[in-house]
């Protein structure tokens, strides 16, 4: 009973891979090689038709490519087969066993891992993009067929848009007394459109411990020796995980080439101390349950390997040459060396201090020279000298950005300022200098003798010329008025200015109104008369005021002047340009009232009020 229980255990175990480590290969299947089909397989092997050619569903043929149906056109799995062969199979409309095989020379009570590589022949857009997947179950009977040991499905294999092999594997164990297995392989897939797959490489191999060494230092895998510290000897350890084993037997192995390896005598404990080490060697122990089983590969599981590396003295590594650049930007020192080998910076040709470890190239800002020194990647051990690389970071040229003024209507000449050199303005001119007449802004870039260049940067504005639109005059005061806004200034003899449009007081008379900007960018002119009538006057004969007379109309040659009392009578009138009014009306004196002027200059007309007062 309890024996029964644990074929059933197995029974129900999923694909899956060995966690520890394995042996080598004790059965491959990789279905040979050539350009022609076939050979067919033996007999029982399979249920399927052997063809010679396209495989229709529920037939096989054994070829190195697949140019049939519309199926991908493959070549096989094995790595360095040259026109290697692979299982093609177009399964059957009714799923159930298409392949077995029995494989011999199996240990008892041992742990292997089955594998092998599937591929689905079917593309995506085949079958309007509907085609059956594949969908293998492999199982693992005993030598009489009756004892199912293990067994597992890969699932549904979709089509893709590309052949990709793909590997599947199941772990199984054998009983007491079994040296021999029966390998199943079933279709579980449907009948129909697609369920086309290939087979190749299938591989039976131990199943261990993961089983990993160590030395004294706890380095796993590697131990680096400088040759000048040979002969090396090295303490490893076996650490299996228990994941397979319950017990352990083991067999230390070395190898000068990694391929032909040879039992160490009498090394049969999990330790082993080595024996002096000239050159590289490595190790690796072989494991079982049982000691009898280490003296047969299908029966044992194989470590990881540890190698013992004896490096030589390196060479100095070879400059890749001094470095010029330019200031402001971050360059590097660089070095070759052969493979294997890396290098360490220092400031210092013998001794001083230790920039960068591992590295054939040194990043830095600063002119200098560095050292290089070569070391193994290895073992550490370091070349006699050390190689000096040189960096100079040459200056930029110095430049300062600007802000300036253009007047409206006039050029402007702007300078990238930085003598023999050359210069990429993006207007596309290439002087040192150039003229502009349009506000913007104005780039240049200047590289000099070093060929190390700098940009800077010219912000325009454009100042406009200030335009008189018009004068208000307000009696004896009166404003400039400017079309446009700007830091002016105003003057109406053209020598005294000041910020105020507003000028008070002024008598009348013609006069010129100046507008200039403050930074001297432009200027304006605008002539005009400044008519003042009197507000009152008082003709008391005191001889203050005692007359009505208009100031600024001598400017004017087309001239006329009317005077009305409040019932619109016409008083006085005259084209004079020195009138006056005295406040008499034939002769005789009016009394003190409002009275009404109308002043006529050209197609102008000026109309208001004044008082007469006695």
């Amino acid at each position: 009973m309890l024996f029964f229980c644990f074929i059933v255990f197995h029974v129900d175990a999923q694909l899956g891979f060995c966690n520890g480590n394995s042996g080598d290969p004790i059965f491959t299947e990789t279905f040979g090689t050539g350009t022609t089909n076939g050979p067919a397989l033996p007999p029982g092997t399979t249920t399927y038709n052997y063809v010679n050619g396209e495989p229709i569903d529920g037939s096989y043929t054994i070829s190195s490519s697949t140019p049939y149906f519309d199926w991908f056109n493959i070549n096989d799995h094995t790595p360095g087969d040259n026109n290697g062969k692979a299982l093609i199979v177009n399964a059957s409309f009714t799923a159930g066993e298409f392949f077995r095989r029995t494989i011999d020379g199996l240990c008892e009570n041992t742990t292997y891992e089955f594998s092998s590589w599937l591929l689905n022949l079917l593309p995506s857009s085949s079958c309007g993009g509907n085609g059956i997947p594949i969908n293998v179950q492999f199982q693992i009977w005993d030598n009489t067929d009756t004892n199912l040991l293990a067994s597992g499905s890969t699932g549904s294999i979709a089509n893709k848009s590309g052949p990709i092999w793909e590997q599947y594997a199941l772990v199984f164990q054998t009983v007491p007394g079994q040296t021999s297995v029966i390998l199943k392989m079933l279709n579980n897939g449907a009948g129909g459109c697609g369920n086309d797959l290939a087979i190749d490489d299938i591989v039976f191999r131990t199943c261990g411990d993961r089983i990993t060494l160590t030395d004294a230092a706890n380095n796993t895998n590697i131990l680096g020796v400088c040759q000048e510290n040979a002969p090396a000897m090295v303490e490893l350890t076996a650490n299996p995980d228990f994941s397979v084993y319950s017990t352990h037997a083991y067999q230390w192995q070395e190898s000068t080439d990694g391929i032909n390896w040879s039992d160490i005598v009498g090394e049969t404990n999990p330790t082993y101390t080595s024996q002096p080490i000239f050159g590289t060697t490595r190790y690796r122990v072989k494991v079982a349950e049982d000691p009898i089983n280490l003296s047969n590969s299908n029966c044992n599981a194989l470590s990881d390997e540890f190698e013992v590396i004896i490096e030589g003295k390196p060479i100095a590594p070879i400059s890749l040459g001094d470095i010029n650049t330019c200031a402001g930007i971050t360059g590097s020192v660089s070095v070759s060396t052969p493979g294997g080998i890396t290098a360490d910076w220092y400031d210092a040709p013998t001794g001083g201090n230790l920039l960068e470890a591992g590295s054939l190239h040194y990043v830095t800002t600063t002119t200098g020279t560095y050292y290089a020194e070569a070391v193994t990647e290895i073992a550490g051990c370091f070349s006699d000298t050390r190689t000096a690389v040189s960096i100079v970071f040459n200056d930029l040229p110095v430049l300062q950005d600007e802000t300036l003024i253009l007047c409206e209507g006039e050029g402007l000449t702007i300078s990238a300022d930085f003598p023999n050199s050359t210069y990429s303005w993006n207007t596309g001119e290439n002087t040192q200098e150039i003229t502009i007449d349009s506000p913007g802004t104005y780039t240049v870039t200047v590289t000099n003798a070093n060929n190390c260049s700098a940009d800077k940067t010219i912000e325009v504005t454009q100042i406009d010329r200030p335009i008189v639109e018009e004068i208000v005059s307000n009696h004896r005061d009166l404003t400039i008025v400017t079309e446009n806004t700007g830091d002016f200034e105003y003057s109406i003899n053209g020598f005294v200015y000041q910020d105020s449009p507003f000028f008070e007081n002024l008598e009348g008379g013609a006069y010129t109104a100046y507008v200039r900007d403050k930074t001297f960018c432009g200027a304006a002119q605008f002539p005009f008369v400044h008519l003042v009538l009197p507000r009152f006057f008082t003709p008391n004969g005191d001889g203050v005021n005692d007359s009505f007379r208009p100031e600024g109309i001598q400017a004017f040659e087309d001239f006329q002047i009317s005077i009305f009392d409040r019932t619109s009578r016409l008083i006085a009138q005259s084209t004079d340009k020195d009138y006056s009014w005295d406040g008499t009306f034939k002769n005789r004196p009016l009394p003190s009232s409002d009275y009404w002027y109308a002043v006529k200059i050209g197609d102008n007309l000026y109309t208001g009020h004044f008082a007469l007062k006695r």
